[in-house]
């Protein structure tokens, strides 16, 4: 038998365990500070280097990876992509031309494009760098994609190009949650919402300068065209790019013209402001986009969010972008839009004073819609709810019915409702700023937020239904 004094080295491990033979490393301990106190060294051992261990990034490891395994049962995840299997896609197959045997590339499944959208509007997500980054490194969106390989091309390109495609899952979601009366749409609240656009103030320019931008931006257009031809040796690819960023440019351009006659009307619709005699400017950034005054006070440029609320579930039932200023026209159209959604007859609508037109009221209660807003007050003073000369029988009545109990205890739900919405859109789904130009990019950018949230609320009502 071998003993402890026969295998060379281990004498200095009995020395310093004590002469008793016993294992010098217990649950991890070192030998030179256990119990707190540094061991003794051997005589000459103190001018030895440290024993250390070191990372060795370059070394080759296997690591069996299950992704199913790395999610917990009752991952938020699982729950989108749930939901997501239950919803009818074929719009969103529409434009695949990889079918049937056909020579191609296979196009990515609609159904994982929708579900990583939807999760990324819970999780705060609205950027296709991030969303890209997340699908290679976060475990939750790994899963979602399965194995899947993207880029954020794809995942941009497929958030802004199905605007149509997303307002029908709109009216399906709702559709179902009607039908299993987990919403209602007897009482509506309406809001408005001004988003910072993705448009610079020094992007605002007049006619004259706008012209001779669009001049420059031609000029560069074909500038760029001959270079490519006269340049054979230089990248396809950049080149391209090049020529694609120069033509954007020119049609953005082209765009704001088309823009001014539209933004000199509103000019010539409004009160009298100082704003109103200057010349109409429009963006070249965005020619779609307007300069609008926010909730802080300031004038920034903006896109008018309209949002439609149930009170009592608060599901997110009606969706609108406007570049107007005011609320004031958007009370009907937002009526119309949840009715046509539902299927349902709209009887109450709760709205803030922005709303508030006669015109509007009157069409209202001609339609059996009962407004509860507040009545501004006279300039002059007096009281706001008495009915003045020159009223309408509804808006006389609206404004009796305002300054009741009843009335004032109702409209007090539109910001228990609608506030309390905006906020959530705001501060955990990123809706307080839009990195997209365009109005058409804009809603649909809104439109996956609003189905993100009736999601996050009413997954548990659509999967308990079976639908």
């Amino acid at each position: 038998m071998t003993t402890i004094d026969a295998l060379p080295g281990l004498e200095d491990v009995a020395d310093l365990a004590g002469g008793s033979g016993e294992a010098v490393d217990r649950g991890g301990e070192s030998s030179a500070t256990r119990g707190g106190e540094p061991s003794p060294l051997r005589r000459g051992e103190s001018s030895a280097p440290p024993r250390l261990r070191r990372p060795d990034r370059r070394q080759v490891t296997m690591e069996p990876c299950c992704l199913e395994e790395r999610l917990p049962a009752g991952h938020p995840a699982r729950t989108v992509w749930a939901v997501v299997e239950r919803l009818d896609l074929s719009r969103f197959h529409e434009g695949i031309l990889a079918r049937g045997s056909s020579p191609g590339r296979a196009a990515t499944d609609p159904r994982l494009l929708v579900a990583l959208w939807l999760y990324a509007a819970i999780d705060g997500v609205g950027n296709g760098r991030e969303l890209d980054r997340l699908c290679r490194e976060h475990d939750a969106y790994r899963w979602l994609c399965g194995g899947v390989t993207l880029n954020y091309h794809t995942l941009n390109d497929f958030r802004v190009g199905h605007e149509s495609a997303l307002d029908e899952l709109l009216t399906q979601v709702l559709a179902t949650l009607m039908h299993h009366q987990a919403v209602q749409v007897r009482r509506l609240s309406q809001d408005g919402l001004r988003v910072r656009g993705s448009a610079g103030s020094s992007s605002f320019h007049r006619e004259a300068t706008l012209r001779r931008h669009l001049e420059a931006a031609r000029s560069h257009v074909l500038a760029l065209k001959h270079q490519a031809e006269e340049s054979p040796g230089a990248s396809a690819r950049q080149c391209a790019a090049r020529q694609r960023a120069a033509r954007e440019r020119q049609e953005r351009l082209e765009a704001a013209l088309a823009e001014l006659p539209k933004i000199a009307a509103a000019k010539a619709a409004q009160k009298a402001k100082p704003s109103k005699e200057r010349p109409p400017r429009a963006s070249s950034t965005d020619p779609e986009v307007r300069v609008m005054k926010m909730g802080d006070g300031g004038f920034r440029p903006a896109h008018n969010v309209q949002l439609a609320t149930d009170p009592v579930s608060r599901a997110i039932v009606g969706v609108a972008v406007c570049n107007a200023g005011s609320d004031a026209r958007e009370s009907e159209p937002m009526r119309r839009q949840v009715e046509r959604r539902t299927g349902a007859r709209v009887e109450e609508h709760l709205m803030d004073g922005g709303f508030v037109a006669l015109k509007g009221i009157t069409a209202a209660a001609a339609s059996g819609v009962t407004v509860y807003a507040p009545p501004p007050v006279p300039r002059k003073g007096g009281n706001p709810y008495v009915a003045r000369k020159g009223d309408s029988v509804a808006v006389a009545a609206w404004r009796q019915r305002m300054g009741t109990p009843q009335a004032k205890a109702v409209y007090k739900l539109r910001a228990a409702t609608s506030e309390t919405v905006n906020a959530d859109l705001r501060a955990h789904r990123g809706l307080d700023r839009v990195h997209v130009r365009g109005s058409a990019k804009v809603r649909s950018v809104i439109l996956w937020l609003v189905l993100g949230y009736n999601l996050m609320h009413f997954a548990g009502v659509w999967l308990s239904a079976g639908t």
